[in-house]
Parts: C-alpha cells; structure tokens; sequence
C-alpha cells in the first residue's frame, strides 16, 4: 500500500472538515428565512399583460338564492401570498389599492393615439367604478395566503370594453411588497359569465359574402358577452374585439326556455344599432342544453350549449366606408365546458 506523506494528510483532513462544515451551514441555513417575506398577488399574466379572471354574473347561495340580493352582483376572492421557505409567523395587516398602470399598459401594447386617435378604443377600461375591496386584509400567523374578497356589481355594464381592474400591494413599514413589479400588482381582465356566455365553436357556421353567394367561408370560435341572466351578445360574423368599431355589431341572443327542465327554448336574436339595412334575422333560433360524463375521466363533466337554426344578414358599412358590404350568417354554435365534480364551487369546478 502506497504511503501518504505529511502534506497529503493534511489536505484529506482539511476536505473532509470543509464538507462537514458545509453540510452542517446548509441545514442550518435551511432552518432559516433563505429570502424576505415578500407579499404578493396569485395572479400571472398572459401574453396581453392580464390575468383572465371569471366571475360568476350572479353570485349563488348553496339553495340557489342571490347571495346579495339582486341579479348582477358577485364577488371574487384574489390569493394574497406571503412567499418565503418558512411559514408565515406574525399577524400581518396588508394594504391594497388601486394601480396606476393601465396606461402604461395600453401604451405598451396598443400604441399612441398621437398617431391613430381611433386606436384607444382598443384600450384596456379601467373598471374600478363596477368593483370593490377593503383597503386592507389580514394575513394570521401560521398562514402564507389569505384572500381579497372583491364585490362586483355588474349590472348595466358593457361588455364591449375591454375591462380590466388593476390592484396593487400598497408599502408598509410591516412588510415588504414583492419587488417584481408584476407580482406585486394584479390586472384582472374580468370575464362575467352566465349560463349561456364563453367561447363557442363556430365551425359550423358559415359566412357569406353577398357579392359571392357560393364563397361561404366557415369560422372556428365566437365569444359570449354577458348582458344579463338570459342574455348575452356576440358579435357579426366574423367580427372581434380586435375590431375599433366593434361595438356598431353587436347581436343580442336572448334565451327563453320552454322545457319544464330549462334545457330547450327559442333564442331572441335583435341589433341595438338602428343604422337602415345593419341586421335582419330570418327564421327562428333554438336552444338546447346537455351534459355527459367522459369517459376516460369520470370525475369530468362535460356541459354543452347548442344554438341551432341561426341564421341572419347583417352589412359592414364601416370598414370600407364608400362600399358597404352585405354578409349572411348561418349554421349551429355550440358551447362546451368541463367541470370537475370533485370541486363543490361551480365556479372554481369549471376548466376555463
């Protein structure tokens, strides 16, 4: 066996004591607070720069009556996270208000109207004046979230703007708000629903020009605005909210069941915009409301919407404003969404 001199013994006891001591800082300092108690929102962002956030039209008791006594108002409860490795261990009031940066946002994301005056209908609306929250909240010791009970009175809003209700964690000497600027600030892009709102599959309805009547082109989604309980609005044909002029296309589908159960009706379809020859609906619409469980997962419930018998002409007289142009839209738009039963709030149990 090979000897060891002097030297090389020293070094094997020094690497030896050093991975020891190592070891022995790293449990120690995992006993402690790696990084402060940061407070911050549970609310990531999209590609847009907003968190989509859906809030029921109407809040619910469990027996089916109006939690705050009239149709159009709701809540939402918004996470508030205490981050750190440890758990939270003292009682923290944390402040909440209104964010400043919308305007920034809509600058960054749609341009200056200096250069387009039409382009701020495309902004981001601040929708402060139809929701409400304490200006602070409580945190418990032992506790790394608590929630931000937000009210909502929906009625008479339009859904034409793009509403959004920014929120920021206000300093206090207490705590220390996240220093990400996009954690410490939430801009909900709120999406109230109805039982007849979202995103509809269009493929089988088909547009068609009046100038080329064997040229029907077909479509693949069509979002529902809420209006109120039994309403909601899309927009013409293959009209969006990418549209300035979107709002002179509304058509409202109003739902009026006629089975015991409310699952079949009629739907209502009418335009509020009295510009001569815009819309014309022929025949009448129907509705009719199923569910299924997968099949696969049968813990998933699959709820569908479809509105059958749509058909109706409506004239794009804005986007060439010398050559109106005549459109016929037809066809079935079905509405699917999936919940999870194991979830007892609907809301919560919907996959969006």
């Amino acid at each position: 066996m090979k000897k060891m001199n002097i030297a090389q013994v020293l070094t094997s006891c020094l690497v030896c004591c050093g991975i020891a001591a190592a070891t022995t800082s790293c449990n120690d300092e995992w006993k402690d607070e790696q990084y402060e108690k940061y407070i911050s929102f549970k609310a990531p962002l999209n590609d847009n720069g907003v968190t989509a956030v859906y809030v029921p039209y109407s809040r619910h008791n469990d027996d089916g009556s109006l939690m705050y006594g009239a149709e159009g108002r709701s809540s939402y409860d918004l996470p508030v996270i205490v981050a750190g490795t440890t758990r939270n261990d003292r009682n923290l009031t944390v402040h909440v208000g209104h964010s400043d940066t919308l305007t920034v946002l809509n600058y960054e994301r749609f341009g200056s109207p200096t250069y387009r005056a039409d382009i701020v209908d495309l902004y981001y609306r601040d929708m402060s004046d139809y929701a409400s929250y304490p200006e602070t909240m409580q945190i418990q010791s032992g506790q790394d979230v608590g929630l931000l009970r937000i009210n909502f009175d929906f009625r008479n809003i339009d859904m034409v703007e793009k509403w959004v209700l920014p929120i920021e964690v206000k300093p206090d000497d207490s705590y220390q708000a996240h220093p990400r600027k996009n954690y410490a600030k939430a801009m909900l892009r709120v999406y109230p629903y109805n039982d007849y709102s979202g995103n509809y599959s269009a493929t089988t309805l088909t547009l068609t020009n009046a100038s080329a009547p064997d040229g029907a082109t077909g479509m693949e989604t069509s979002r529902a605005y809420v209006v109120d309980e039994q309403t909601v609005f899309f927009y013409m044909g293959n009209i969006d909210e990418t549209r300035v002029d979107r709002r002179n296309y509304k058509v409202f589908f109003r739902f009026h069941p006629t089975s015991a159960d409310g699952n079949q009706g009629t739907v209502e379809l009418w335009s509020d915009n009295a510009e001569k020859n815009l819309f014309q609906q022929r025949g009448t619409a129907q509705f009719r409301v199923y569910e299924q469980i997968d099949d696969v997962q049968p813990y998933l419930l699959h709820h569908y919407v479809i509105i059958s018998g749509i058909e109706y002409d409506y004239t794009d007289y804005t986007s060439v404003a010398t050559y109106p142009m005549g459109y016929t839209v037809k066809g079935i738009l079905t509405l699917e969404r999936q919940l999870n039963t194991q979830i007892p709030n609907e809301d919560q149990a919907i996959q969006w």
